[in-house]
């Protein structure tokens, strides 16, 4: 990494992921409104996001640490694996599902925060890709990950160890597909709010990165660390994890929740006969 300092100790990298994270704190905020959930919910939004993204930041470096030493033997707080953002993920899921749940049911009177958990995860498919688009765009700009070292045309010049070379913006090509992906899950998520959509997003944001990620690790050719499947590289093992995640999600949804439908509505239209009757 090349971190170029700009204020206050900062460099690009953390200004961009400052910016990504307070951007989804708003757009997070605001889609909650849009979504229908009541003051003290949309409190407990906010609330546990940011305790998410707190305790994320220190959860990804013990991840790493673990990670690190489930496949290496070697407990290092300092190593880099390239599983950062996994940690993060992982352990801010983890905290914000607790305060949601638990600060939730003492602030609201009834079941919302079940009710509105697939909510939830819609809001989350969509803030998520674009906070870390924030992120991978900080480390190209910073100089870090780059990939292999090419002579083709979409190769960027930028100075290395070895001096000035032409590499494979693999940072730049993930940032701009992220933030692809969020502003067509943003799309969809305001376009069907009108017409009562339930199909879930969080899916598509979980099948749609990992197959991504998957693929584009072949582009890279830094250390990313050791794996614990010898054959996959760090971040193509989270991208089955997550592309499995995905599938699972949606069959969940499928069978819990949509092929109720039918029934629920073939029970109203059997009440209202009776009722005319």
């Amino acid at each position: 990494m090349y971190p170029y300092q700009i204020v206050f100790g900062l460099g690009l990298y953390e200004i961009f992921l400052v910016v990504g994270l307070v951007l989804a704190l708003f757009l997070g905020d605001y889609m909650g409104t849009k979504c229908g959930l009541s003051v003290p919910l949309q409190k407990t939004l906010i609330f546990a996001t940011l305790i998410a993204i707190l305790g994320g930041f220190f959860g990804a470096i013990l991840f790493q640490a673990l990670y690190n030493y489930g496949a290496t033997g070697v407990f290092e707080i300092n190593a880099t694996t390239g599983m950062t953002f996994y940690g993060g993920l992982i352990f801010g899921v983890g905290l914000f599902l607790a305060v949601w749940f638990g600060l939730g049911k003492v602030l609201c009177k009834s079941n919302e925060p079940m009710q509105k958990f697939g909510a939830i995860g819609d809001i989350a498919a969509c803030i998520i890709p674009m906070a870390h688009g924030f992120g991978r765009l900080g480390c190209f700009t910073a100089g870090c990950c780059h990939g292999r070292v090419t002579d083709a045309w979409y190769g960027v010049r930028m100075y290395t160890e070895n001096g000035w070379q032409r590499v494979v913006p693999v940072q730049l090509f993930e940032a701009l597909f992220l933030f692809a992906l969020a502003a067509v899950l943003f799309w969809v998520f305001f376009r069907d709010l009108k017409k009562g959509r339930k199909f879930p997003l969080f899916p598509i944001y979980c099948i749609g990165y990992g197959v991504w990620r998957f693929l584009i690790e072949y582009a890279r050719a830094d250390d990313r660390g050791a794996t614990i499947v010898s054959f996959l590289s760090p971040s193509q093992l989270i991208a089955i994890v997550l592309f499995l995640a995905g599938i699972l999600y949606f069959c969940l949804w499928f069978f819990l929740i949509f092929k109720k439908k039918p029934q629920e509505t073939d029970l109203k239209d059997t009440e209202e006969s009776t009722l005319e009757e």
